[in-house]
């Protein structure tokens, strides 16, 4: 095929230059590539964890590019034909979108682009299986997590594509808008790639042992990067087979990790309702609190104010660093739909909206896999303790103190239960908002009463 004169290459959750098929197919097609990103209102909240994240990868990206990078602000319905049109783009290149939003707003952009005789290509997917491939025998789509990951191992997956020896970025006078400035922060491509191999060369070992021991900090946190598609999922699952060569038990454990990315990812490819509904119909009528009451409880929670310490260090290192190692996702979750009884798109919302690694499909997904309504991992009669989680998962009480400076003249384990302790509210850390036991057995009368329904 003869290249024509112009493609453009349109970043989304795709902010890196290896691995990126999208990338190769625009430097195939074309004698020059314009790389862009459209800052889409509809994604971005002003001053949000995640929009100050996305402008700083995006300011890495810039530098990558040479300065090629063009960014331009509003619908991308709009933006993209229109620039199109100034550069004389025949294509506009794009890695495969998966979530609902972004599948519809491809699909306009495509019907736009086609009015003019334009074509939006669509290659690679942000996932090592693109969503919708993994089918049971019957043709549909898996419920369940073991069948599902037990078939994308069977099904495979492409090697990393390899980066273009030489990328003709588009040099000519095309106008962007300028990224505001954002403080200095660990981003962009080259940061995912030395991060993972940190990782990958220490704290791998012990991944299997220590990922649920918030107060090691030892996860890979690579939950960011895959965010903004810095590093893609393929590259990752490269470097541990040829780390490991299928011998390291916690290397496995790291790649049934990702697997769950790839479920929750299929989950809201078939079901995008899910996004905030509930999956499964069984506890449709499960009755939630609401008023002021309910309110003030929530607000609490938010707050990292429940007088749980394990629940609180979490609830906090949220606002502070917005992120939150996931066992206490799984914690803070359970404390909000079964403890509060408050409906779980609440605190996913919340969750959303603090998360540098906020993710639609793993996000409301683990939201649902705790709250019941989800897949069915997580029987709905489960209900995480605070107290057994905090002591289990934080033996020494260090998590719990980092963030909670009014428990930190409690030694060892006894930061998890300052009502134990005569001086344990001397620093005003505030008394439990609900006993945990009287809520636990509310909880299971009432999800044995929607059942029944």
């Amino acid at each position: 095929m003869t290249p024509s004169t112009t493609s453009i290459l349109w970043f989304r959750r795709d902010l890196r230059l290896n691995d990126h098929p999208a990338l190769l197919a625009a430097v195939e097609h074309a004698a020059h590539v314009l790389p862009v990103f459209v800052l889409d209102p509809a994604l971005l909240a002003h001053g949000s964890p995640r929009t100050q994240r996305l402008l700083a990868s995006l300011t890495s990206l810039t530098k990558d590019t040479r300065g090629a990078l063009v960014i331009r602000t509003g619908d991308p319905v709009d933006v993209i034909p229109r620039l199109a049109r100034e550069v004389c783009a025949g294509q506009v290149h794009v890695t495969r979108e998966t979530t609902p939003y972004g599948r519809r707003r491809d699909e306009k952009v495509a019907t736009a682009l086609a009015h003019d005789g334009r074509e939006l290509v669509a290659t690679g997917t942000p996932y090592a299986v693109g969503p919708g491939r993994i089918l049971n025998q019957s043709g549909s789509p898996y419920k369940v997590f073991t069948p599902f990951s037990k078939a994308w191992h069977r099904h495979g997956r492409p090697a990393p594509a390899s980066r273009p020896t030489r990328i003709p970025w588009l040099r000519a006078d095309v106008p962007g808008d300028p990224l505001p400035t954002v403080p200095r922060m660990e981003a962009g491509e080259g940061a995912a790639l030395k991060r993972w191999d940190a990782f990958l060369r220490g704290g791998l070992t012990a991944y299997d042992r220590e990922r649920d021991r918030p107060d090691l900090d030892t996860t890979s946190r690579m939950s960011v990067p895959l965010k903004y598609g810095e590093i893609h999922p393929r590259t990752i699952l490269a470097d541990l087979a040829a780390h490991s060569a299928g011998r390291s038990q916690a290397a496995n454990t790291y790649v049934t990790e990702l697997i769950w990315r790839e479920f929750y990812a299929d989950v809201l490819w078939h079901e995008p309702d899910s996004a905030w509904h509930a999956l499964r119909p069984e506890l449709a009528r499960l009755p939630y609190d609401s008023g002021a009451e309910a309110d003030r409880l929530v607000d609490a929670w938010r707050e990292g104010r429940t007088g749980y310490p394990i629940v609180d260090a979490g609830m906090r290192q949220l606002l502070e660093e917005g992120w939150m190692h996931n066992r206490l996702r799984m914690v803070a979750a359970s404390f909000l739909t079964k403890d509060l009884h408050v409906w779980w798109p609440v605190g996913a919302r919340h969750f959303l909206d603090h998360l540098v690694d906020g993710d639609l499909a793993s996000n409301n997904h683990g939201w649902q896999w705790v709250a019941g309504t989800g897949t069915d991992a997580a029987p709905y009669f489960r209900v995480f303790n605070p107290v057994t989680q905090g002591k289990t998962f934080d033996p020494d009480g260090e998590y719990v103190r980092r963030w909670v400076p009014e428990l930190r003249h409690l030694s060892g384990a006894s930061a998890h239960e300052p009502w134990k302790h005569d001086n344990g509210y001397d620093n005003g850390y505030p008394r439990r908002v609900v006993d945990h036991d009287d809520e636990r057995r509310e909880t299971l009368t009432r999800y044995e009463g929607a059942r029944r329904r």
